[in-house]
């Protein structure tokens, strides 16, 4: 690995960490001004409504930010010119935007009345929103995959911040009630675009980045490996919708896989639990934000790892990929393991400081959800490197497999805790996710 490629992306990730990690504590804020000022039921509402938004556009969007991160970062490593790319990205985002907005309005009664508590107007924030981030996805895989990491920061970090202001007029009076609360939601990702006009003013340069290297002497290496899978040597096969699709589709399952293991607990929970539902996948939702929270700064290494990646693996570089995956594993473990030992000391009253509320943080759970968190931060990174190496299917099935896991789980066990049950669940599929992805990845 090159000097330059290797301080670009320390930059990158030192940039995105620092935006996204003042995101993170800014999304923290959002739900604790939230929590204080609403009522215990329209709190759980608000957190149903950011679920249902954020496990659709997750699930929806990311493969795109994934596929154009990749493919931008392949492309511009073996100095492969045109737009075909962006074409079909802007493609499949559209007619996933335009699937959502069918299937949104034939089912407004169940998410209405059912999901929402009967609020037309929550409902058409989750449609409004869901569509504005069709856009700020897009954006970010262009911007991650030029490694225009500044203003990537900055789109996220934008967002975060107006969708607080709103949280925070209710908190000081200026306005009340959980609709404008969740109005901040939809017009986050809208406020967020703003910055998208001024990076592209600033010409990317054809290399993608403010690093002029290019794909080196391992490129060399790269075509004997690549002859050695049976893969076509010197460039991988042609960009085309159904290519991309394909990728994307795989992606899409991951993405679904994640929003399940962060979501399907509380909605659950308030499925199953009556007229307390609302109030206690609240309080799961609060617990669950121990893993949240991290993943939300974890992003920032997401977002640069992948074409960090593929640049290196464009280039025939082995060693310095499997360094930069070994190095964020351990780190990812060491982090889990060190939010556990300070949810050991101080956790209890931490919680009930920042959300307050009626309802008691144990010790033991939020133990589990931070070793839980490590782990998965874990399998997060060797997902990155799997996608690099384009196996993405692979990576899906494996996904698929502890998320199906997780859910049989929470629906089977009898716990008395309900909560403590979503705890337990999300450590056990953490480490299921974890070690199948790693066996992939010492096979691939």
């Amino acid at each position: 690995m090159s000097a330059s490629t290797a301080s670009t992306y320390g930059r990158g990730a030192a940039i995105l960490s620092l935006g996204i990690g003042a995101t993170g504590l800014i999304t923290f804020a959002y739900f604790s001004l939230a929590s204080h000022s609403l009522a215990e039921e329209e709190y759980g509402r608000i957190s149903l409504l950011w679920s249902a938004i954020f496990i659709t556009v997750s699930v929806l969007y990311r493969p795109v930010e994934q596929l154009l991160s990749r493919t931008i970062a392949d492309r511009d490593a073996r100095g492969v010119g045109g737009a075909e790319h962006l074409r079909v990205a802007a493609t499949i985002q559209l007619a996933l935007g335009l699937l959502f907005a069918l299937a949104a309005l034939a089912l407004r009664g169940p998410l209405e009345d059912g999901l929402l508590g009967g609020s037309a107007t929550l409902y058409w924030i989750l449609l409004v929103a869901v569509l504005a981030y069709a856009a700020s996805y897009f954006a970010r895989g262009f911007l991650a995959g030029h490694r225009r990491f500044g203003p990537y920061g900055g789109l996220v970090l934008m967002e975060a911040s107006s969708r607080c202001l709103f949280a925070l007029a209710v908190a000081v009076g200026i306005a009340e009630g959980q609709t404008a609360v969740a109005l901040g939601m939809a017009a986050a990702p809208i406020v967020s675009l703003a910055v998208v006009p001024a990076a592209l003013a600033r010409r990317i340069r054809p290399n993608g980045g403010d690093d002029p290297a290019r794909a080196g002497p391992g490129a060399d290496s790269a075509l004997l490996d690549a002859a050695a899978r049976d893969e076509p040597a010197g460039r991988e096969p042609e960009f085309t919708l159904s290519r991309g699709a394909g990728f994307a589709a795989a992606v899409l399952l991951i993405m679904l896989c994640e929003q399940t293991f962060l979501n399907a607990g509380p909605l659950l929970i308030e499925a199953t639990h009556g007229e307390r539902g609302a109030a206690l996948a609240g309080f799961t939702f609060n617990v669950l934000l121990i893993a949240r929270a991290p993943l939300v700064l974890f992003q920032a290494v997401q977002t640069s790892i992948l074409p960090h990646l593929t640049r290196l693996r464009a280039g025939g570089e082995t060693d310095p990929f499997r360094r930069s995956v070994n190095l964020t594993v351990v780190a990812s473990v060491g982090f889990g393991a060190g939010v556990a030992i300070g949810m050991l000391a101080v956790g209890p009253p931490v919680m009930d400081l920042i959300f307050g509320g009626d309802f008691e943080y144990e010790r033991l759970g939020l133990v589990l959800v931070a070793l839980g968190m490590g782990l998965y931060l874990a399998g997060a990174t060797l997902n990155q490197a799997l996608l690099a190496h384009g196996r993405a299917a692979r990576a899906a099935a494996s996904w698929a497999t502890a998320a199906t896991g997780f859910v049989l789980f929470l629906l089977l066990a009898d716990f008395d805790d309900a909560v403590l049950e979503v705890e337990v669940a999300f450590l056990g599929a953490a480490a299921c996710l974890s070690g199948a992805l790693y066996a992939l990845y010492r096979r691939v």
